[in-house]
């Protein structure tokens, strides 16, 4: 009984797909737009910020404990 109304329901679901009117065609508009070539390469500036790495001098630091997770994987199996 159950598989048969299943079996309905998928059904009607398709008919209910199938019926409605999907033919409406959209149309776009489209933008012209110009390209512009020029260019200047004198205008780029090097940066000389120097970024320093923290360290953490506690064993239980939350940064130290995330970037040496363990997988179930990574453990050695007993034979």
């Amino acid at each position: 009984m159950k598989t048969i109304l299943t079996l309905i329901f998928v059904l009607f679901i398709g008919v209910a797909a199938q019926a409605q009117d999907v033919s409406k065609e959209v149309k776009v508009t489209t933008v012209g737009m110009g390209i512009v070539i020029e260019t200047s390469g004198q205008d780029v500036k090097l940066e000389t910020k120097t970024e320093v790495a923290r360290l953490y001098k506690f064993k239980n630091s939350k940064i130290k404990k995330e970037l040496s997770f363990t997988t179930k994987r990574n453990r050695a199996k007993l034979a």
